[in-house]
């Protein structure tokens, strides 16, 4: 078995496109939540908030050839690529190109623009599909399109599992490369922002309905948390082999050591803890490391009523009272296909300054919440090992492990 390193990575978000300018926002201890009045107008739809990412531009060189089958939310994928195989030092590198490189990657659904074009075929209104509406909205057309982009000619692995799609690319890239199926893979997720993500969550109430005071939510763990915030933005990793890394003469930012995933199997949105503590022990027990060696759990906890109790129930039933904890969808909102990505560079970059970033609108933890070492203010920790954890619809849970270099 292998040695697997982050040697690059890439941040499209509400915050930036670089991690000194999420720092910053982190530091700010201010959300990047808005009330959306475009949403208005959608009925039955009772959330007004969202995460967006304010006046994007894709970079200037793309050309209009490139741009046919991007969708934005394989814009924010491809650009955040590039940004990391820049860093990585691999961007035009001819080794990207020979099938040494692969792409793990994933988003809730494709661009619903695209959707809704081809919707329109159906129910005999105004067609205006083109030739690549079905690209643009297909599943897959983030790991398609970053692998066409870049010219990548190694194994795709699409990870379209909703919450869990970048933690899912970033785990199964690392078994791919750690059992020697490939040197080098990209793997993250993407997701753009739309209210119809916003109205599948708030049809099952799991919304924020604190219009009026859009910088207070999300609030995980707070005891008056009302639900998710939905946000947008993309995260990819470069991860290497270690003959890769020495071949190149690289330094690595970070080692991933460990990865778990399980399936509830029991309800498709009621989380359950036990499956929960299983994807973590699981990850533990690929990193062969013991619960103590853990520094701190950037959590899922998305600010829904169950899911944050029975995440922390979790969380305790492996760690015990002592573990440090924070979620940052409370500033980014929950970024559903890119929160597994974006999430494992701030706790990557977290680990590596011995700066950690608390949960922001967290005045009161909910008793029903398991003790844990809640985050309120900046903390600074030395440790060698943090866990990104992810949970997602369909009971799907991820446990990714991370070590300093």
């Amino acid at each position: 078995m292998l040695k697997v390193f982050v040697t690059g990575y890439g941040i499209v978000s509400a915050f930036g496109k670089s991690w000194d300018s999420m720092r910053k926002g982190l530091e700010s201890k201010r959300n990047a939540v808005q009330y959306m009045p475009s949403w208005e107008c959608i009925k039955d739809l009772t959330t007004f908030l969202g995460a967006p990412i304010v006046d994007y531009r894709h970079p200037e060189f793309w050309n209009r050839k490139q741009m046919r089958s991007l969708g934005k939310v394989s814009q924010y994928s491809v650009e955040a690529a590039g940004l990391a195989l820049q860093m990585a030092g691999l961007l035009g590198d001819d080794s990207i190109q020979d099938g040494r490189m692969g792409v793990a990657s994933g988003s809730s659904t494709g661009s619903t623009d695209a959707v809704v074009q081809l919707a329109k075929v159906f129910l005999n209104q105004e067609n205006d599909c083109n030739a690549n509406s079905y690209i643009k909205s297909m599943p897959h057309t983030t790991a398609a399109n970053i692998a066409i982009f870049y010219g990548l000619k190694g194994r795709v692995i699409p990870t379209s599992s909703a919450c869990t799609s970048a933690s899912h690319a970033i785990g199964y890239s690392y078994e791919a490369i750690k059992y020697g199926q490939i040197p080098m893979m990209l793997a993250g997720g993407a997701e753009e922002l739309c209210p119809s993500e916003c109205f599948v969550f708030n049809s099952l109430y799991a919304t924020s309905q604190k219009n009026s005071t859009p910088h207070l939510t999300p609030c995980p763990f707070d005891i008056e948390r009302d639900g998710l915030v939905i946000g947008e933005g993309a995260g990819m990793l470069v991860l290497e082999s270690e003959e890769s890394v020495k071949r190149r003469g690289v330094t690595p930012i970070a080692e991933i050591v460990g990865f778990g995933s399980t399936c509830d199997g029991t309800h498709i949105t009621r989380p359950q803890s036990a499956t929960m503590q299983s994807a973590m022990e699981l990850a533990l027990k690929s990193a062969r490391i013991s619960p103590d060696a853990i520094g701190y759990v950037n959590a899922h906890a998305t600010a829904t009523k169950q899911g944050d109790i029975v995440e922390s129930i979790a969380t305790n039933a492996v760690f015990g009272e002592r573990i440090a904890i924070s979620s940052l969808k409370s500033y980014l909102g929950h970024t559903l296909g890119a929160c597994g990505a974006l999430e494992s560079i701030a706790s990557i970059e977290m680990m590596r300054e011995g700066t950690f970033y608390p949960t922001i609108n967290l005045s009161n933890v909910d008793p029903e919440c398991a003790k844990l070492d809640y985050l309120k203010d900046i903390r600074q920790i030395k440790t060698n090992y943090v866990m990104n954890n992810n949970f997602a619809f369909g009971g799907i849970n991820t446990s990714l492990i991370f070590k300093r270099i």
